[in-house]
């Protein structure tokens, strides 16, 4: 095992690679960083001249970078990759991986306030420069601001009674650690359901702080001008909000609105699917738990008619 799995095991490492299809002398970009093992595995396949460019927006992560020649970490979201690749001289790439979410790092220390596991400061910023917290959001938010934020990131049916059980609380005391949050919930969590509310509770929040929907959004309709026709994007979803903007974007090349068509009533779309959508096997989610909601889609660059 690689030293750094203990940070963030890479989920579907040999799926998401094989779909990069990488050329030796190509250009390629890690847009999630974290560990490090899905850049290390694409610097594998990389000859002397291949380049491998890696974003990542959590500073613990530049404690992971690779000394190689072939390798550049830069310490900024995603959604800056055109305008970061072009400080760097690159204009358009052979190929981009992405592999969304929260690193096993980040869940497991309690500080950073991401698990449900652990009674730790609520914060969530992947950046911790930020300045939004989740300590901010269930504290400063109104119940209306917070039922919208529940229902759209969470998808929970009884967001209205999670804002207003989190806005009566607050009136008493502050929320600021993870089990005061629980407090305030717990007439609303089921034994039976509580892990699996918590968690959506958790991923909204989550998603808000780091304003993450649009970060990938952003990222997403830039791939067609970063990448080279006959290039490939390999991207890992955790939930359907963010499996829905890359199904879409793969589909129709925009994130809202009819896709355009030619004169023959053909859909233009930058990027065509490759294979269909790829899960975890049995055996990597019993070795891995925190894949068993990864989606893989891969799709190829074509040439604009």
């Amino acid at each position: 095992m690689n030293p750094n799995e203990s940070y963030h095991t890479p989920v579907l490492l040999n799926e998401s690679i094989e779909g990069l299809a990488i050329k030796e002398d190509g250009t390629y970009v890690d847009v999630t960083f974290g560990g490090g093992g899905h850049s290390r595995a694409i610097l594998s396949k990389l000859g002397e001249n291949g380049r491998l460019y890696a974003f990542d927006q959590d500073a613990d992560a530049a404690n992971n970078r690779i000394d190689d020649p072939r390798f550049t970490l830069i310490q900024q979201n995603f959604k800056f990759i055109k305008q970061y690749l072009r400080f760097y001289k690159v204009a358009q790439v052979d190929g981009v991986l992405g592999d969304f979410g929260v690193s096993s790092h980040q869940f497991d220390i309690a500080e950073r306030g991401f698990s449900t596991r652990f009674d730790g400061a609520l914060d969530m910023r992947m950046d911790r420069q930020s300045a939004l917290s989740a300590q901010e959001v269930v504290n400063n938010y109104d119940e209306t601001d917070l039922a919208t934020l529940f229902y759209t990131y969470g998808e929970l049916k009884n967001a209205r009674a999670i804002a207003r059980a989190i806005v009566s609380f607050r009136e008493n005391q502050p929320i600021t650690l993870g089990s005061e949050l629980q407090e305030a919930l717990k007439p609303l969590l089921p034994k039976h359901k509580e892990n699996k509310l918590l968690a959506q509770i958790y991923q909204a929040i989550r998603i808000e702080v780091n304003g993450e929907i649009t970060a990938l959004e952003q990222f997403l309709l830039q791939l067609p001008e970063v990448v080279k026709v006959g290039g490939r994007i390999s991207l890992i979803s955790y939930h359907s909000l963010e499996d829905r903007c890359v199904k879409r974007f793969i589909r129709d090349g925009q994130l809202e609105g009819t896709p355009e068509k030619d004169w023959y009533g053909n859909v233009k779309v930058p990027f065509k699917k490759v294979g269909g959508l790829i899960v975890p096997t049995e055996n990597e989610i019993n070795n891995n738990n925190r894949a068993r909601s990864a989606k893989l889609r891969i799709a190829e660059r074509v040439a604009s008619s």
